[in-house]
């Protein structure tokens, strides 16, 4: 099943009988030429072409007609098989790897909830105080830049929703905008050290600014939330993600074009505030597992490396 329109390309594999839409195209193939499973690699490799043969519209859209137009490579059915059963393996792999990377996201939360409790229902009565009051006394919660301009090959880094990518700020698709816009947003530029979270559309996201993103700036549709020194910031972001706080942020959302959480209700979300020790010692646990994804995450992309390499290779018969 290929997707050519919207999503040129997204391509799966039907397990079973099923019907799709008019956003998809199905390629039932003649067994005696085509193995199934080689045809789904073979139709991977078709999005470059389809992103070439869509008009300039607003919604990309590729006829069933001139999708038929289309070709694939189709060697012996022996040497089909075979390319499918080794690409078959490199995927599986790397489905493990994803999955060991899900359990360890679930992880964090789990041990949130061992050493602190549900929130919701504050178990161990901790004392509760509104976001804005654990902020520096020099700083306050703030979104950032409204309106960013044209993206400038030499502007300064702006981070866009999209860029908050497993807790931390994504580095490779990041706008850059005239100094001269962001100088105006002076309060809303990182100093490597805040919590951040998305505000308009996706809300909720929680990432980390690090070293790595000291001097950017962020865009209207990201808050900065910068903490004092008196909490953890891995607590933080941690108590941030939690149910109660996400089922909080749902309940205050103004939608006028999109979902948008106000500065005011960030500021006035309930923490439930355990010990400063207590926070440390759930940072240190939470370092461990960080270890461990960053560990993952290397194995991930030496096999993704690896899959990529093997597919170049099987479609150019040097496999």
């Amino acid at each position: 099943m290929v997707c050519c329109i919207g999503s040129l390309g997204k391509i799966g594999i039907a397990g079973r009988s099923v019907a799709t839409n008019q956003q998809i195209n199905s390629v039932v193939f003649d067994r005696k030429q085509v193995w199934p499973g080689y045809g789904f690699y073979a139709c991977r490799l078709l999005k470059p072409k389809l992103d070439c043969m869509a008009p300039a519209t607003t919604l990309p859209i590729v006829s069933k007609s001139r999708f038929a137009e289309l070709t694939i490579p189709v060697p012996p059915l022996a040497e089909q098989r075979r390319i499918a059963d080794v690409l078959d393996q490199t995927e599986a792999l790397r489905a493990k790897r994803r999955a060991a990377l899900a359990q360890l996201n679930s992880l964090t939360q789990s041990l949130f909830l061992d050493l602190f409790g549900d929130p919701a229902t504050n178990p161990r009565g901790f004392p509760k105080k509104p976001l804005a009051s654990l902020v520096r006394d020099d700083d306050t919660i703030n979104y950032g830049v409204v309106q960013p301009g044209d993206d400038l090959d030499e502007g300064v880094p702006l981070v866009r929703v999209g860029d908050l990518i497993g807790g931390k700020v994504r580095h490779s698709d990041l706008k850059r905008i005239a100094p001269s816009i962001e100088a105006a947003y002076k309060r809303s530029r990182l100093r490597g050290n805040e919590i951040l979270v998305s505000c308009v559309g996706s809300v909720g996201v929680i990432a980390l600014a690090d070293e790595s993103v000291k001097g950017f700036n962020i865009a209207r549709a990201v808050a900065r939330i910068p903490l004092a020194e008196t909490t953890s910031r891995l607590f933080m972001a941690a108590y941030l993600s939690t149910d109660f706080v996400q089922r909080y942020f749902t309940n205050e959302l103004r939608t006028v074009s999109q979902p948008t959480l106000n500065i005011k209700q960030l500021a006035e979300t309930t923490v439930v505030l355990p010990p400063i020790e207590l926070q440390r010692d759930f940072a240190r646990r939470v370092g461990v597992v960080e270890k461990l994804e960053t560990a993952q995450r290397a194995s991930l992309a030496e096999l993704d490396a690896l899959f990529a390499t093997l597919q170049h290779r099987a479609f150019r018969g040097a496999l």
